[in-house]
């Protein structure tokens, strides 16, 4: 052992206020400086590195839909553990944690409702879990990884990612695990072969890495459909071998038959709905050939209803539907693989982070996402 490594780090210094960015009503978020809070001995003190801007927080600073406001958002993050309570020794999948370590956070089961008495497979589902992120009122305030500091609950599911170096790359480690899931969801209803033709419905971010993680699965026909070109040219560099342009085309029947002239004629095997748009939602049914299954990764929030045929888009198609939800803790294991294999294969993953801003520009980051100008926007404390 080398004389340099008997030396123990340092205990990092912790200031006693810390920065938080409070939503208090739509389209306006508060930087404040208030004390941090004390660390209990089954909670964990993080310095935050960085944190993505996702639809769901898009959502809750444009109308608050769920009133969750005053809140402190942001859940698609990372940061340097920086104070352990004596307790937490180890990471959900039970990888040693130490003062120092970058760490991720995902969703919190509350473990005692039906769903997580009696389905551990589904805990995803649990109506009383927390999300960093998503927890409103003034003593959550540091729940959130808008801030210079956030502190992990106890039972907070934490994954240690020492070996994912790149703050951008553990950035997209959270919407990773959605589509991760979303896929393990499709399993259930199509059997997915090297051959199928797969179709995946906005490149917002969310579509996008899962036109990477197809790629990764070794698809080798995918077909990118959105109305922004730039985002379908990243779509390319992704993996999609076909792009279908929506604004190119006067009507979904005929946007629908591009679709087809791209997968053999007959339309997707598997479609991914990705948009969040009601619109989109009954188009998608339209470029899914009879037999076919489709997979709703798209609605976290209300944004209305959608219109299909009964006849002509399911029972005569004889369509198989399954939505996704959110994610377990299994899958963020899984999308960390994906991740630094997608890296290794020379996919450009990290170009979806295209732009940073500072915390106290919040608000302009805000703007900046609504204005769909980038793709991942992400929030750091300092520039």
């Amino acid at each position: 052992m080398s004389e340099e490594s008997t030396i123990p780090t340092a205990e990092p210094v912790i200031p006693a206020e810390g920065r938080v960015a409070v939503l208090t009503e739509p389209k306006h978020i508060d930087v404040r400086t208030l004390p941090l809070p004390k660390i209990g001995d089954d909670e964990v003190l993080v310095r935050v590195e960085g944190c993505g801007i996702c639809g769901t927080d898009q959502s809750e600073y444009r109308a608050d839909p769920f009133g969750f406001a005053p809140i402190v958002l942001g859940h698609e993050a990372t940061g340097e553990v920086v104070k352990l309570g004596k307790n937490v020794t180890a990471d959900y999948s039970g990888k040693p944690l130490k003062v120092g370590d970058k760490i991720v956070t995902g969703l919190r089961p509350c473990g005692h409702c039906a769903i997580c008495r009696r389905r551990a497979d589904m805990i995803h589902l649990c109506e009383n879990g927390e999300i960093h992120g998503l927890m409103p009122g003034e003593d959550h305030f540091f729940n959130g990884w808008y801030s210079d500091y956030m502190k992990c609950n106890p039972g907070a599911v934490i994954f240690n990612v020492n070996d994912m170096p790149d703050r951008d790359l553990r950035i997209l480690i959270e919407p990773a695990a959605v589509i991760v899931h979303a896929v393990e969801e499709a399993k259930k209803i199509y059997d997915f072969k090297h051959g199928s033709h797969v179709l995946v419905q906005g490149c917002g971010p969310i579509g996008l890495l899962l036109v990477a993680l197809l790629k990764t699965y070794g698809i080798r026909n995918i077909v990118a459909v959105d109305a922004k070109a730039a985002r379908l040219e990243m779509a390319r560099k992704l993996g999609a071998t076909a792009v279908v342009n929506v604004a190119d085309y006067d009507s979904v029947d005929a946007a629908a038959d591009a679709v087809r002239e791209a997968t053999e004629g007959l339309g997707a095997e598997m479609g991914f709905q990705c948009t969040g748009s009601p619109a989109a939602a009954a188009a998608l049914f339209k470029y899914i050939r009879r037999g076919g299954s489709y997979c709703e990764v798209g609605f976290f929030t209300n944004t209305g209803d959608a219109t299909y045929n009964p006849h002509l888009d399911v029972c005569q198609k004889e369509i198989k539907l399954t939505g996704s939800w959110t994610y377990q803790a299994g899958d963020w294991l899984e999308a960390q693989e994906f991740l630094k294999e997608a890296k290794d294969r020379g996919l450009p993953v990290m170009d979806l982070v295209t732009n940073v801003f500072p915390l106290d520009q919040i608000n302009e980051a805000m703007e900046y996402a609504l204005s769909m100008q980038g793709l991942k926007i992400e929030v750091v404390p300092e520039l």
